[in-house]
């Protein structure tokens, strides 16, 4: 078994297949077979396969799928037209968990493809081998042959493929289509979010049941009387009892009561009809408007600043702030070496 792994060539590429049965990895031959893994990739992307079941299964021989009408019959290759065969010398149909593309003939290659779960030599040169199923999710793919089918091979209770997932595509010009499917899905989506009402959780409340009932209530209450409320101008013009006339007066009527809350109320009614009079009597003042087309009307703001003096330096006179702290010119720096330089010749005259 071993001979036959080092006679395969290296892979570039791989794809993660989440079927109802558990994930499969699916590593790729893109070198060998670049337009059936191109094909594949770009059907990944694009979630062709996303929901497809696998509509043909025979038992020890292989596991098929990838067709969206689920008949065995459907599916087109992103290339608009079935693409070539391509068969590799070192590719052969010698164990099981590889990945090849399923046709009715030669150079008939579309979206559906096939695991095989054996050996299988007769299909050596008419399907092309594109992939393979790695590490333990081989069993996974194993699962997907344990079905009950009918006489055509069809699975009665058929595994899916929910997702499709690119880990690594050898193609970087790849440019995933929208597909009418994925429009449709948009579209209903968009429906549903723009009729949906949005809901009170009162439960996130801790008086939540009584605002809920009381909620209802209001509900209940705006639904009985929805449509039958009318405004006063209606009124007047439907029923020939009610005058058009104002029954109040336009000031608030002064009632004789001895309660100062009264007495304050009155005093400012009073104040303010006063005071609404007197604005309504003062003459308006002209006011000298600035002409739309005068230039001149920026000239009317006052421009505002800090003045900030800033300290000229002369270059001759050098004092602490002309040179930085680390500077040996600093007049710090050279104190702190004067000094430095006295007790070294102290020492030295000790010694």
């Amino acid at each position: 078994m071993s001979n036959i792994y080092i006679q395969e060539p290296p892979t570039n590429g791989k794809v993660l297949l989440k079927t109802s049965a558990g994930d499969i990895d699916i590593e790729l031959w893109s070198k060998e077979a670049p337009k059936a893994c191109r094909n594949f990739v770009q059907l990944c992307m694009e979630g062709y396969y996303d929901g497809t079941i696998f509509h043909r299964v025979v038992r020890e021989f292989i596991v098929q799928g990838g067709d969206p009408t689920g008949t065995g019959t459907g599916g087109e290759s992103v290339y608009g037209r079935p693409f070539k065969d391509e068969f590799h010398s070192r590719l052969r149909f010698n164990r099981r968990g590889l990945v090849a593309m399923a046709n009715a003939g030669p150079h008939d290659n579309g979206s559906q493809f096939f695991f095989t779960l054996g050996r299988a030599d007769e299909l050596n040169n008419k399907h092309t081998i594109f992939g393979k199923v790695t590490g333990d999710t081989v069993y996974n793919m194993l699962r997907l042959a344990e079905v009950e089918c009918d006489d055509d091979e069809r699975p009665l209770n058929a595994h899916k493929i929910r997702t499709a997932e690119v880990l690594h595509s050898p193609f970087d010009d790849i440019i995933p289509r929208e597909l009418k499917k994925a429009k449709k899905e948009k579209d209903k989506e968009e429906g549903k979010k723009s009729q949906s009402k949005a809901t009170k959780n009162f439960s996130l409340l801790s008086f939540g049941e009584e605002a809920e009932e009381e909620e209802e209530m209001v509900n209940q209450v705006s639904q009985t009387f929805k449509g039958k409320s009318k405004s006063s101008h209606d009124l007047l013009k439907d029923d020939p009892r009610l005058s058009s006339v104002p029954a109040v007066d336009k000031y608030v009527q002064i009632i004789n009561d001895d309660s100062d809350s009264t007495k304050v109320c009155t005093e400012y009614y009073l104040n303010y009809s006063k005071l609404s009079s007197a604005i309504t009597e003062a003459p308006e003042e002209d006011v000298e408007e600035l002409e739309e087309d005068d230039d001149k009307g920026w000239m009317a703001h006052v421009l505002q600043f800090d003045e900030q003096s800033r300290k000229v330096k002369d270059a001759n006179v050098h004092d602490e702030d002309t040179f930085e702290i680390y500077d040996p010119r600093n007049p710090v720096n050279k104190r702190r070496r004067e000094e430095s330089k006295k007790l070294l010749k102290e020492k030295k005259a000790k010694w």
